[in-house]
């Protein structure tokens, strides 16, 4: 599925200051560029003149690239970008990620179907970086590589519509103290229950963003005995949805409208999400000792 440039940055607070993806092709370097010391934003593709696209070491003052479908020497090229703030890259295949490891004053990374990798480990040397999107990382399943980005504080990890990105577990929470915005699309989670054991560790929480059919039910329950002030940490049990009333949770069933035992059903999932809240909390319990 072919990306459709929707803007899926969470733009409230301070943590995303790139441009929405419809306006990458307005910045692209096809041309001479006269005015050199006032550029801080530009876009490249292989499809460019190299002499076009080599005019980005020429900018003093960039500040955000867009790599968008660029070819492996313009890739290679960006580690020369010292001053670098903002990265998007769109539509490459990586064997490794290194070339962004030495972008020190990184701030805004967003990975957009760059696939071929799977190694996350040149991220935790971006001591600046302070916010993340990942979108359809094909070979990515393990994100422990993000441990130690103390800096980090938004994360979002998506896949697409025709395909969601597996998460082998959630233990990588561990290593992120600062996070203050934790969002999750389309993905396939791979660890059993609590699988969200690991956000305990995050005391600077602010927000979470997660479909209410991504998980299994008890997963929701844990989520609202463990972080029940935080954001985002409120789903409707019994969801209004057409002719329906949709339960939370992945495959977690509905009741029609005009079942007569509406109340009845809405009720007994209601009672079994509280029992499932309450085991939660002795996990939390025995967990935080």
């Amino acid at each position: 599925m072919k990306h459709h440039f929707g803007d899926f940055l969470d733009r409230a607070g301070d943590y995303w200051t790139t441009i929405p993806n419809r306006e990458r092709f307005a910045f692209i370097a096809d041309f001479e560029i006269a005015n050199k010391d006032e550029v801080k934003i530009l876009t490249i593709s292989k499809n460019q003149l190299k002499v076009n696209w080599e005019q980005i070491f020429d900018c003093p003052n960039l500040e955000e690239l867009t790599l968008h479908d660029p070819s492996k020497e313009q890739v290679q090229a960006i580690g020369k970008l010292k001053k670098i703030k903002r990265l998007r890259i769109t539509f490459f295949r990586a064997t490794d990620i290194e070339f962004i490891s030495n972008l020190n004053n990184l701030e805004e990374l967003i990975l957009e179907y760059v696939s071929g990798f799977s190694d996350l480990t040149p991220l935790s040397k971006l001591s600046k970086l302070k916010s993340l999107h990942f979108e359809n990382l094909r070979k990515v399943s393990n994100f422990d590589g993000l441990k130690g980005i103390d800096s980090l504080r938004y994360l979002h990890i998506d896949g697409t519509l025709d395909w969601n990105q597996p998460i082998e577990n959630f233990e990588f929470l561990k290593g992120l103290p600062n996070l203050e915005v934790f969002s999750l699309g389309f993905i396939i989670n791979k660890s059993e229950f609590p699988a969200f054991l690991p956000i305990l560790h995050l005391k600077n929480l602010k927000k979470i963003k997660i479909g209410r059919a991504t998980f299994k039910t008890n997963e929701y329950a844990f989520l609202q005995s463990a972080i029940p002030n935080i954001e985002g940490c409120s789903w409707d049990l019994c969801w209004d949805y057409q002719d329906n009333f949709e339960f939370l949770g992945k495959r977690a069933g509905f009741v029609k409208k005009n079942n007569p035992i509406l109340k009845v059903r809405c009720g007994e999932f209601i009672s079994a999400f509280e029992e499932m809240k309450k085991q939660s909390e002795t996990i939390i319990e025995s967990y935080c000792g």
